[in-house]
């Protein structure tokens, strides 16, 4: 039998959230064949069974996050794959069993933990001898989990082999302490590591503007008109169209634009890109935002739809909201906000007219644009916005 852990799934991600079992304890599954679905800071992600095989136990429930090298499963292997080699002592056969043919990745490379050996023991009360009773076995990351999170390993029920106390479990545990008191999962723990990097490392600055919708025809897409009146923005004022690396004080400015999307979902906020956009149509921007946000409330979205963005739209204004200061996700130096279409009172030959008002805020990193780039950009921005259907 077989222990399967937590493989790598690429770009130092070091924890994940399982999203959905697809296999059964006594079920059969082969080589390759996707076992769980689990989702990570960046994207959702199907895992392959390491061998062929029949599934004994499983570690873990859907909402539980787990950790690289954390126990998910024990297969028995099927006869179809190579004979083991004879015990020989207890030394040889734990060996074997951190060997890497038993660290199965996805991605990279994972050891493979013994769980019967590899634990960390705690002692309740004053130094003693050691008696079964008297002694709390966890994994070490589990209990580096529990002091951060305050959980009393006393209180836990450990789900591992022979008792052993998981991360998950300490999840779990923590969930309960307080009514209301969740851990953070998925986007939304990625959600606080962009912001506090944002705020910590962009000079940001915000730019606030309006564009009058007097000329736009009945029943004009919002989305796929601002992402039109972004990429004129950026192909006439490049410099908000880039990345800037303050470590190497180099700014990366683009000529394609890659427009990153902010969508709202139950399940924390998502920013898929729009690759190419300029290559798309008014139609084929609805129809790629229709099917990505479609993906994202299925959770069945790809790692690479949410990377390479060179600049980001958030369209807070669906929900509430005039202006806001929209937050710079680095190496990006801009974000584009749309506010709530209001209605406002001009003056036109000293009469009184109402016109629809698009409320346009722009966060920039001011480290790597002027404060005239910035202009300039909005000023573009608003110019095409106020056009006509073409």
């Amino acid at each position: 039998m077989k222990s399967f852990t937590l493989p790598d799934l690429g770009e130092g991600l070091a924890e994940s959230e399982i999203i959905e079992w697809h296999v059964e304890i006594g079920d059969t599954v082969e080589l390759d064949q996707v076992v769980l679905t689990v989702e990570t800071a960046k994207a959702t992600v199907e895992v392959p069974a390491p061998y062929s095989g029949t599934i004994i136990k499983r570690f873990g429930n859907p909402g539980d996050v787990v950790s690289i090298g954390s126990l998910l499963l024990e297969i028995e292997e099927s006869s179809t794959t190579a004979p083991k080699q004879k015990k020989t002592n207890q030394t040889e056969t734990k060996q074997k069993n951190v060997s890497a043919n038993d660290a199965a990745t996805v991605v990279g490379t994972v050891s493979n933990h013994d769980h019967d050996v590899n634990v960390d023991e705690f002692w309740v009360g004053q130094h003693q001898p050691i008696k079964p009773a008297d002694s709390l076995t966890a994994m070490p990351s589990a209990r580096l989990l529990a002091k951060k999170l305050g959980v009393d390993l006393n209180d836990v029920t450990g789900s591992g082999p022979s008792g052993v106390i998981l991360d998950t479990d300490v999840y779990n545990a923590c969930d309960k302490l307080l009514p209301g008191t969740e851990v953070l999962k998925g986007a939304r723990r990625t959600m606080v590591r962009t912001m506090a990097e944002s705020h910590h490392n962009v000079a940001s600055v915000t730019i606030t503007e309006e564009a009058m919708l007097e000329n736009w025809s009945p029943g004009e897409d919002i989305t796929s008109r601002l992402v039109l009146a972004i990429i004129e923005a950026c192909h006439q004022e490049p410099a908000l169209n880039a990345w800037f690396d303050a470590e190497t004080m180099t700014r990366c400015v683009h000529s394609t634009v890659n427009i990153g999307i902010a969508v709202d979902s139950p399940h924390g906020l998502y920013v898929p890109v729009l690759r190419n956009a300029d290559e798309y149509s008014a139609r084929g921007i609805r129809q790629w935002v229709d099917r990505t946000v479609t993906g994202i409330k299925e959770r069945k979205i790809g790692r690479e739809q949410l990377q390479h963005a060179t600049i980001t739209l958030t369209n807070f204004g669906a929900i509430a909201g005039i202006f806001a200061t929209p937050v710079v996700s680095p190496p990006q130096v801009a974000i584009v906000g749309a506010g709530r279409i209001i209605e406002k009172l001009i003056l036109r030959d000293n009469k009184p007219v109402s016109i629809k008002i698009m409320p346009l805020s722009m966060t920039f990193d001011h480290r790597a644009c002027t404060g005239g780039e910035a202009a300039r950009f909005m000023k573009i921005l608003v110019n095409h916005l106020q056009q006509g259907s073409s």
